[in-house]
């Protein structure tokens, strides 16, 4: 403390000489006209009678100034030096590696975490050890399961907010993490940034044995073992839970590495609570600890000096002599984590509380600082996590949800004057971009094929195994913001499994996962995969969502449907029905739902086929779109289907769009198409050039239900210009279909222009 006073005291008579001095010389070459007596220049100057605005007098003045000047430089580059080194002796002989005040006494653990806090937070007398510009900063990450996929993408939204170096992330993940996050970087595209992930089921074995009554099951334990699983080349590793928020530059906390002496390995910030003085209730008996014990959820790891230490072998034999009394683990890793530092108090390098602010249940962590503003990271590791009570929970709630909304597509900044890796998707992408032109009416529509849209598959949990018959559907559909009403009632008509592509901002997902959360009607659905397609461009992309709905689907059908259906009850059982009669198994057929609508929002369902046709009968219900779009579904045949009671084939004509199941492998849609028109007549354009028969089922039906009119249709009843364009893509595409397709398919080209 001695030695920041007076660095703070050096500092203080720099500045005003830095102010006073040129303010002096000022006021002395602006005098002349005042006879003054001059002051001595030097004691060896002899005094003179010149007045001060003398030549002489004046040439030495301003001699003395640049003299002081060159003092103030000389100053300013000591006060610029780093600190001194960490052994010099402080009061008492004590050195700063030595002292162990407590968070509660300090408010940041020990004399290196003042240090560290130095930059943005108390003092800059003291400069933070630069982590260099191009460096990689590896950080690890546990992630397992649907809900903790979702997780932390708020906490890596909120590392690249701040970030300005490369990052190499290290997940060790299930099947299902993997599938999700993998996905989610792949089309997230941010530069410098590196992905790997590790099978954390290949690791089970390491820890199950490992009796643990937390929450987080056997996933909670895999810190353990990261010796193990990272690169053996892997030197440090800043290892976080899901459930933590930065509002720092994570280099900071890299730069932490440097203040690690002797065998320190294991960087932590004390426990905020008393969980380990066994004060919290009667009976309560803990895991060994020092004192109040350290908190696992930010961890820097010296991975290469933790495996010359035989870590695997220090805590697993601490593990087992633990759990001979213990019998569970309560903290799953923190408990043996605390048990081996308990025996090994010198592997600690204790990390101001700042680094981990945790806000569990009993927490102590409002010691930990006097401004919010003070603190880098916020750890939610209550259960209760967003509802957790805390004078300053506001502002930690808000810090939370600014990243938990945040455009994540704002965050594909590139790091200049770094090399990085080649990225040969993102290379592809630019090279066809550029080759587009930029002068073309078109060109908007063209670039939008081309787009990759950030996508967060199963966003919320699914749970459904395809039954063994090999007759099972999955209902595909895709919507955005303004839909989502549907999803109840679909829910209702449809008992099987449902894959659906959401096009939403990264504001609006949260209001989504509000809303799904706060039905019961989706939550009592294990079996609907919600898959979010983030917001990107000018258009709906309405094929792009289709196809990655078809993408989830795991079962062998598919009904390929839009979300302002309702399709009849019983539909679900009575395709599954068809797939065997009408052998689906080895033909190519494409199964026709005939699509009805009605102008009333408040509809009385028909329960049957001859419901349906008395409502039709009456002028309740309608073929669809009768009336603006007679050619759409006209092949289907009403007329016929009224009478009919055996399944019947339909030919292919121009501009056929009927809704239609068909199997998994069947053509996925051409994403030239966007917004309104002819998206789903050029697929089933596609699927009757590659010979899929169209057959009608006699006692399947849906229902359009009315809704406002969407955007894009809206464009393109108004705008010429959008009209010009689908008629241009439309006729680059069937010309694409004949050189597929050959000779056949000149048919579409000419049954376009007969129509």
């Amino acid at each position: 403390m001695l030695v920041m006073c007076r660095g703070r005291r050096k500092f203080l008579a720099a500045s005003l000489a830095l102010v006073f001095i040129p303010a002096l010389t000022w006021l002395y070459l602006s005098v002349g006209s005042f006879q003054v007596k001059p002051l001595p220049l030097s004691p060896l100057e002899v005094q003179s009678s010149t007045p001060v605005g003398g030549a002489g007098e004046r040439q030495a003045l301003e001699l003395r100034v640049r003299a002081v000047e060159e003092e103030n430089r000389a100053l300013r580059r000591e006060l610029s030096r780093p600190p001194r080194s960490p052994s010099a002796r402080l009061p008492h002989g004590r050195h700063r590696g030595n002292q162990s005040r407590t968070h509660s006494e300090e408010g940041t653990g020990d004399n290196e975490g003042q240090k560290a806090a130095a930059v943005g937070n108390s003092s800059d007398c003291v400069q933070q050890p630069v982590v260099d510009k191009c460096e990689t900063i590896h950080v690890a990450i546990v992630c397992a399961g649907y809900n903790a996929s979702r997780d932390v993408v708020t906490l890596v939204k909120s590392v690249l907010f701040h970030r300005r170096n490369p990052l190499h992330f290290h997940f060790i993940t299930d099947s299902i993490a993997q599938q999700i996050l993998s996905s989610l970087f792949h089309t997230w595209m941010v530069p410098a940034v590196r992905v790997d992930f590790y099978d954390a089921d290949e690791l089970k074995s390491e820890v199950s044995w490992i009796p643990n009554k937390h929450y987080s099951g056997i996933y909670g334990l895999m810190k353990l073992v990261l010796t193990k699983t990272l690169p053996s080349d892997l030197q440090r590793v800043i290892v976080l839970d899901t459930d933590i928020t930065f509002a720092t530059d994570i280099a900071e906390l890299w730069a932490v590495f440097h203040k690690f002496k002797g065998q320190q390995v294991l960087g932590l910030v004390e426990n905020q609570s008393d969980w380990y003085l066994g004060n919290l209730w009667k009976n309560h008996r803990p895991w060994p600890a020092l004192g109040r014990g350290f908190n696992t959820g930010v961890i820097l790891l010296l991975l290469d000096r933790l495996r010359k230490l035989r870590w695997e072998q220090m805590w697993r034999l601490t593990a087992e002599r633990e759990l001979m009394s213990m019998l569970s683990t309560s903290l799953a890793d923190q408990d043996i984590f605390n048990a081996v530092i308990k025996q090994n108090p010198f592997l600690v390098h204790q990390l101001p509380c700042f680094w981990n602010v945790q806000l569990s249940d009993h927490t102590r962590s409002e010691k930990c600082y006097k401004d919010v503003s003070d603190l880098k990271v916020i750890h939610w590791n209550s259960p209760k996590k967003l509802r957790v009570k805390n004078k300053h929970v506001e502002f930690f709630r808000n810090l939370y949800l600014t990243f938990l909304e945040y455009d994540g597509n704002l965050l594909r900044r590139e790091l200049f004057g770094c090399p990085s890796e080649a990225d040969h998707n993102s290379e592809n992408l630019q090279k066809t971009l550029s080759e587009l032109d930029e002068d073309d009416p078109c060109y908007e529509f063209r670039r939008e094929r081309f787009t990759v849209h950030r996508t967060h598959l199963y966003f919320l949990h699914y749970e459904y195994e395809p039954s063994s018959d090999n007759t099972d559907v999955t209902l595909v559909a895709q919507l955005s913001m303004d839909r989502l009403q549907m999803l109840e009632a679909i829910c209702k008509h449809w008992e099987g499994p449902i894959s659906l592509a959401l096009y939403l901002s990264d504001a609006e997902a949260q209001q989504f996962l509000r809303y799904a959360q706060g039905s019961e009607v989706l939550m009592s659905r294990g079996n609907v995969g919600y898959h979010i397609v983030y917001k990107e461009g000018q258009f709906y992309p309405v094929n792009l969502l289709r196809n990655v709905a078809m993408r989830q689907v795991n079962t062998p059908y598919m009904f390929l449907s839009d979300i302002d259906f309702l399709p009849m009850y019983g539909l679900y059982e009575y395709l599954r029905k068809s797939v065997v009669q009408l052998d689906m198994a080895n033909t190519k057929k494409a199964l026709v739902v005939p699509a009805f609508e009605t102008l009333r929002y408040r509809l009385s369902y028909p329960k049957s086929k001859a419901e349906l046709l008395s409502q039709l009968d009456m002028g309740t219900l309608f073929t669809f779109r009768y009336h603006v779009w007679t050619k759409g579904h006209a092949p289907t045949n009403f007329a016929k289907w009224r009478t009919a009671t055996t399944p019947y084939r339909v030919q292919w004509e121009a501009d056929f769009e009927p809704y239609v199941m068909v199997r998994r492998d069947s053509p996925e849609y051409d994403r030239r198409f966007v917004g309104f028109g002819w998206n789903k007549v050029a697929h089933i354009m596609e699927l009757d050039a590659q010979e899929y028969e169209f057959v009608v089922l006699p006692n399947a039906y849906m229902i359009h239900m009315p809704h406002a009119p969407s955007f894009d249709i809206t464009k393109f009843r108004s705008n010429k210009q959008y009209r010009v364009c689908l008629k241009t893509l439309k006729e680059e595409f069937q010309q694409n279909m004949s050189r597929r397709y050959g000779f056949a398919a000149l048919k579409y080209m000419t049954a376009e222009n007969n129509s």
